[in-house]
Parts: C-alpha cells; sequence; structure tokens
C-alpha cells in the first residue's frame, strides 16, 4: 500500500493522530489484532484491540537484501496471548503485519512491515518477540543436495505420497499418555512394528489440539502399541483426546520402494559410493581395475 496523499499531508502537518496497528496470523489460521492507541481500531475486516499493551521498538528497514527487523513487546494474557499458547509452540513462524495508521481517519494507513515472528522470550508476565522480514526467506538453503537420502519430505509435492490413502494414517483416541511424551495403546495392531517411527503424530482434539510432534519410537507387541515422541507436547493432552498418526519414512530408497510404492519420486542418489571408498587406497594385492561399483 503506497502512501496516499491525504496521509502525506497529515504527517507533514507536524501535529498527527497515528498509532500502530499489528496483525498477527497463526499457521492455524487463529488471528490477532492489537493496537498501542487507547481504543479499538478496525480495518480490512479486522479488530485491533489495545488491552494487549503490545508496542514495538524501532523497524529497521534497508533498500538491499538485508532482513528487515524489529522487536514488539507486550503483555502475556488469556485474552490474547497466552503463556500457554506461546510454550505450545502455536505462535512460532506466524505472519506479521504492521501498520501506521491515522486514528482519526482508519483509511488514511501504510503498511510499513511484513514477516514472521521469530524467538520469543517470557518474563514477568510479558513477552517479547523477534520480528523477521520477508527477506529472511532467502536466508533458507534452496536447491537439492547430491546426496544418498531422499530430500523430500513425506507427502509434499516433490513426494507426492498421499497420507490419507489407505494404511498411511490413523486418527485414534488417547488411550494412556506419561509425561505427554508416551502414548499407550491396547490395540494398535493394524500396522506393522516400527511403521509410524519418524512420522507424525497431530493433535486433533483438546488443549493441544493442532501440536505436531515427531514419532520418534513405535513398537508393537503383544502388549500393545507404544508411541513416543521426540518432544513432550507441550500443551495439555489427556485420555479421550484425539490424535492422528502418519506413516514415517526414513529417506531410504528401499523405504520409498517398499513401503510407499513411491520410487519414481525418490529425491536422493542412492548410488553414489559411500565414505569408505572415497576414502579407500590402491593395493597390490586387491583388483584395482574400478569393478562394478552398483552392487
Amino acid at each position: 500500500m503506497a502512501l496516499s496523499a491525504e496521509f502525506e499531508a497529515h504527517l507533514r502537518t507536524g501535529a498527527t493522530t497515528v498509532c500502530r496497528c499489528w496483525h498477527v496470523q497463526r499457521r492455524d489460521g487463529v488471528a490477532h489484532g492489537f493496537t498501542d492507541y487507547d481504543t479499538a481500531l478496525a480495518f480490512d475486516g479486522m479488530v485491533f484491540v489495545p488491552d494487549a499493551g503490545l508496542t514495538a521498538k524501532a523497524l529497521e528497514q534497508t533498500t538491499g537484501l538485508a532482513v528487515d527487523n524489529t522487536e514488539a513487546v507486550g503483555v502475556l494474557s488469556d485474552d490474547s496471548l497466552s503463556e500457554a499458547d506461546i510454550l505450545a509452540g502455536r505462535f512460532d513462524g506466524a505472519e506479521v503485519r504492521a501498520w501506521l495508521v491515522n486514528w482519526a481517519e482508519p483509511a488514511q494507513r501504510i503498511l510499513q512491515f511484513r514477516g514472521s515472528l521469530g524467538e520469543i522470550q517470557r518474563s514477568g508476565g510479558a513477552f517479547r518477540a523477534e520480528l523477521r522480514g520477508l527477506a529472511e526467506a532467502l536466508n533458507q538453503p534452496q536447491g537439492r543436495v547430491y546426496q544418498a537420502p531422499c530430500t523430500a519430505i513425506l507427502g509434499d509435492a516433490s513426494c507426492g505420497v498421499d497420507l490419507n490413502a489407505a494404511g498411511y494414517a490413523t486418527t485414534e483416541t488417547v488411550e494412556h499418555v506419561e509425561g505427554r511424551k508416551l502414548f499407550r495403546f491396547a490395540a494398535l495392531d493394524g500396522f506393522d512394528d516400527r511403521w509410524f517411527e519418524k512420522g507424525r503424530l497431530i493433535v486433533e482434539t483438546g488443549g493441544a489440539a493442532g501440536i505436531v510432534s515427531i514419532i520418534k519410537n513405535d513398537r508393537l507387541s503383544g502388549e500393545g502399541r507404544v508411541i513416543e515422541v521426540w518432544e513432550a507436547i507441550r500443551a495439555e493432552i489427556v485420555p479421550g483426546d484425539m490424535i492422528r498418526l502418519e506413516a514415517g519414512c526414513d529417506k531410504r530408497f528401499e523405504t520409498c520402494r517398499l513401503k510407499f510404492l513411491n520410487q519414481l519420486n525418490f529425491r536422493g542418489f542412492p548410488h553414489i559410493p559411500g565414505e569408505d571408498w572415497l576414502m579407500a587406497y590402491p593395493s597390490s594385492a586387491d583388483d584395482n581395475s574400478g569393478g562394478n561399483l552398483k552392487r
């Protein structure tokens, strides 16, 4: 949004009625609006409330590829940014937009920042959040890596596996949970042992709804099934909550071919020589003609 002639004229008067408004959109779709003005404002279908006590430091912007950055400081409350939601990771990577607004005429505004939430720190009933500009995405590794394991993420566009197909996922009721990390089931034997290992556990109902965790261990025995996640669920989860378990992939060509029947979409190089071959040296007692490396 460009600076309108009316808003520019207002800013040039020197006696302005401006404030900042922030829109925070979580990855699960929940949105929050904040303003440092003392009365709620509304535009673009969003209400920006003042009771969260959100303020911001100076915004650093450049014309090059450096990342625009700033910080937002606010008060933790149950109605907006709660400590429980931050601990649960619900605001990790949330999209942020910030406007400079004429509170006397909200139609006069300009978008000053767009990016995402970075590191969030909590202390003394308040929070401090790092804001990262759109250029942050340019710091992420791009392109393919020449390596034996597959570089695709199971179920993404380059992989092509449909995790909603029969046999690749199941929705279950939590029967017994220990430390928000260990899940026990009396009868979940429709899948092979370790089938869900390296897969995802997605909480669908209850206080932890929307949280995703990676499965560390999946063991099937005559006594039932035990599934352990790498990191404890960062919100309350109790028996009766519904969870979705998705099959895991260890990135090996054999797994892609036998478990998912998806070898044509394998995104690795399974036949490259290993480190032992690269470090080998000639010996008069061995065949040094090269031989067939694909065995």
